[in-house]
């Protein structure tokens, strides 16, 4: 089969596209055919060995993926041979032809949305989920800001958000990245390339501030995000690219908390309880993944610098 190798840390050229031998599941596993692989920050990096991360290579890169199972292995019930369905996490990555899954974290893809979408649903609205509701507690009628929300992850929280009864606030760089947060939900965005976008914020929730922050850039915003708080205020940090100060007076005034979230912490019983939330909201369209770019398996490098520069708008797949 045809996949990605990583067999050393650095840019985007070492991706390699090779041909690797055929999988088999092993008691508890499916065999996936992989229709299209999503592609997330977290896999550049993995890739570079960077933000704390350090992988045993040669690897294949990937989390995300949609297919039709191929195989199944002993014990496995629940799921069948032609089953189309998208994953959440795998075991031997998704940037290639066939993936093993654990059954486990394999769930079947709503008719009304295709391989590509169903490649964007883990890691994007599995994070949306858990940063809104099991790190966040967000409840009906209150206000979240979206900060940087134009990637997957950030279109997914504000569709999240809305369908759960929110008040949505989210920011963009360009005025292309505004009209589609709008239109996927935002009832208002301002420019976080504007200095004064905190002021705009206030301005907004007319001197209230909001009770969520989902914050994406931490080491840019959260110094800053705490004085947009109202009392008892969250923020939930999902990237980062470096340190920052904060003035803890900020956090105790409020009686506010900032928590951390790494999906990879979450358990395949965290995974199945998001998965499980989030199923009917695909399936009468709340929740729609917005495609940017898709490419083929061996443009994985080009994917890459985009993600890498911040160019997408949308999440980016790559079709095996």
């Amino acid at each position: 089969m045809k996949a990605i190798l990583v067999s050393q840390p650095g840019d985007s050229s070492v991706m390699k596209l090779v041909e690797l031998p055929q999988l088999t599941p092993k008691a508890g596993e499916v065999l996936i055919r992989v229709k299209a692989a999503g592609v997330n920050p977290v896999d550049t990096y993995l890739r570079a060995g960077i933000q704390g991360y350090n992988p045993a290579c040669p690897y294949t890169p990937g989390i995300d993926l949609a297919g039709i199972i191929e195989e199944v292995g002993d014990g496995v019930v629940t799921l069948k041979v032609g089953d189309r369905v998208y994953a959440a996490g795998n075991l031997t990555g998704s940037y290639a032809e066939f993936a093993l899954a654990r059954a486990t974290q394999v769930f079947e893809l709503p008719e009304n949305l295709s391989f590509a979408q169903g490649a964007t649903l883990h890691v994007p609205y599995g994070t949306a989920y858990r940063a809104l509701n099991q790190k966040g507690f967000a409840k009906p009628g209150e206000t979240v800001l979206v900060h940087g929300g134009t990637g997957g992850v950030g279109i997914a929280t504000i569709q999240l958000a809305r369908w759960q009864g929110l008040q949505v606030i989210a920011s963009a760089g360009s005025s292309g990245g505004a009209s589609l947060l709008k239109s996927n939900g935002a009832g208002a965005v301002v420019d976080h390339t504007d200095p004064d976008h905190f002021a705009s914020i206030m301005h907004i929730t007319e001197g209230k501030g909001v009770d969520i922050i989902i914050e994406m850039l931490a080491n840019i915003n959260l110094g800053k995000d705490l004085t947009l708080l109202k009392t008892f205020g969250r923020v939930v940090v999902v990237g980062s690219r470096g340190p920052v100060e904060i003035n803890p007076r900020e956090i105790m005034s409020r009686d506010a908390t900032i928590t951390g979230l790494a999906l990879r912490n979450a358990t395949d019983g965290d995974f199945r309880a998001i998965h499980l939330a989030l199923i009917d909201g695909f399936r009468m369209g709340n929740l729609k993944p917005v495609i940017a770019h898709e490419f083929p398996l061996d443009d994985a490098a080009k994917a890459h610098d985009i993600i890498s520069n911040s160019r997408a708008m949308g999440k980016i797949v790559l079709i095996p």
